[in-house]
């Protein structure tokens, strides 16, 4: 833990020094695209925040580069290729700087793998003085009593979510207030370590130092859920292509957040196998045809399939769409099923208000919100990552949910438990905590 703390602090050195310089890139590696963006960030520079959460200020800034590329080398949002998955981060970086006119050294990296695990902590100390101060903040933070992940996984988001000061609780940003006992409830996820490190080699074989990471559930949440969403209780769906995020917010702070290992990409090759076609052929039917809910009028339009196998009875095939929706519902039903039994475990139930919005490029199938409204049984609406200055008009679909949500994070990052200075004791006492456990376990 020492040395993630470590790594993720030298990581938010580089993004402010990137921001004082002017420039910096975003990039969401997913399973069916790689895009990038280059943000340039305002004379203001980083401008002062209020409230734990956004301590490290808002910055403001305009898209100045874009670039998008198919994504190559990646299964179920993670790594499968690192020559391919670098040919296209390449491809990407390089179309954004040229339309930038500048280039980049550092990039804020979002994606969608490794197995994220959330978890929920709490801790208190007493206060050394009348007031609550950054230091009091750092010392419940680090009092937290974090689980054994296990020796590959490492700690991605750590936020906290709420404090308590003696008996009043729901307190944003308790600093200034006087007290006696201080308490935090903290956000823990968890990812697989072996993922972050290939996609750190990736970046740097791309000649870009990584200066961010995050979850791509929790950024496609920041920029698809509205104000009064965040604070009430909502949860974010981002359908991807080879995977499905999930996160829930309350409070404005994201509490819990999950994948399946389920998206567009599986529905797709359900076409290609179904009616024995290639995969973008497959692709461009359910781009264009595809659909969950099933009419009269479906069983009268006639898809021509279209192939250039050579066999020319083959190539000229026909289905109705009727056909096609019975090939698609089932996958998508099969989702919104383990999508729905997340949230059950989540205890999405218990919020205020629960609000659902689905986002991403597979939540552009016709019907989808319709059929998930039944499945989910709440209240569904489709969203679309809010406006952003400069950003290309080709780049505001829900598709682009996530590095959207990316720019957002990186103007106005959530504060973590590395962004306050631990205490150094704390240092001392995790080996010594691990050194009686292994004895416990092992005498």
């Amino acid at each position: 833990m020492t040395d993630l703390y470590q790594s993720q602090r030298a990581m938010r050195n580089m993004r402010q020094q990137a921001m004082q310089r002017g420039v910096i890139a975003v990039l969401d590696i997913g399973t069916f695209k790689v895009a990038c963006l280059i943000l340039k960030f305002g004379s203001q520079g980083a401008a002062e925040g209020s409230g734990v959460g956004n301590m490290a200020g808002q910055a403001t800034f305009r898209v100045i580069g874009a670039g998008t590329t198919r994504s190559r080398g990646v299964r179920f949002g993670e790594i499968a290729a690192m020559v391919e998955t670098e040919r296209a981060v390449r491809t990407a970086l390089q179309t954004a700087q040229k339309m930038a006119q500048v280039r980049v050294d550092h990039a804020i990296v979002c994606f969608s793998g490794g197995e994220a695990r959330s978890y929920g902590l709490e801790g208190s100390v007493e206060l050394e003085g009348a007031h609550v101060t950054e230091n009091d903040i750092a010392r419940v933070l680090s009092a937290c009593d974090v689980p054994d992940l296990g020796a590959t996984r490492e700690v991605l988001h750590a936020q906290p979510v709420n404090f308590m000061l003696d008996h009043r609780s729901g307190l944003s940003d308790p600093r200034g207030q006087t007290g006696r006992k201080l308490g935090c409830d903290m956000h823990l996820l968890s990812i697989e370590a072996d993922m972050v490190q290939n996609l750190v080699h990736c970046l740097k074989r791309c000649d870009v130092e990584v200066a961010g990471l995050a979850a791509g559930s929790y950024v496609s949440a920041l920029s698809s859920l509205v104000e009064d969403e965040q604070e009430l209780g909502a949860a974010a769906i981002d359908m991807g292509g080879g995977a499905t995020g999930i996160s829930i917010f309350i409070k404005k702070h994201m509490i819990y957040s999950d994948t399946v290992r389920l998206g567009g990409d599986h529905i797709t090759g359900d076409i290609a196998k179904g009616l024995q076609i290639p995969y973008s052929a497959a692709e461009r039917i359910k781009t264009f045809y595809g659909g969950v809910q099933a009419t009269g009028k479906d069983d009268r339009e006639v898809i021509e399939i279209g192939s250039d196998s050579g066999d020319w009875d083959k190539d000229r095939r026909t289905i109705t769409r009727s056909e096609l929706i019975g090939i698609m519902r089932p996958r998508v039903e099969e989702i919104l099923e383990e999508v729905r039994a997340r949230l059950d475990a989540a205890g999405f139930d218990h919020l205020p208000s629960q609000q659902i919005v689905l986002t991403g490029g597979g939540s552009q199938i016709p019907g989808l919100d319709g059929l998930a409204a039944r499945i989910l049984g709440q209240q569904v609406r489709l969203g679309r990552p809010m406006r952003v200055q400069g950003l290309p008009q080709a780049a505001t679909g829900p598709a682009f949910a996530g590095i959207v949500g990316l720019c957002l994070f990186a103007a106005q990052p959530q504060d973590e438990w590395w962004d306050f200075e631990i205490p150094a004791d704390r240092f001392a006492a995790r080996p010594l905590k691990r050194a009686m456990k292994w004895f416990k376990d092992n005498w």
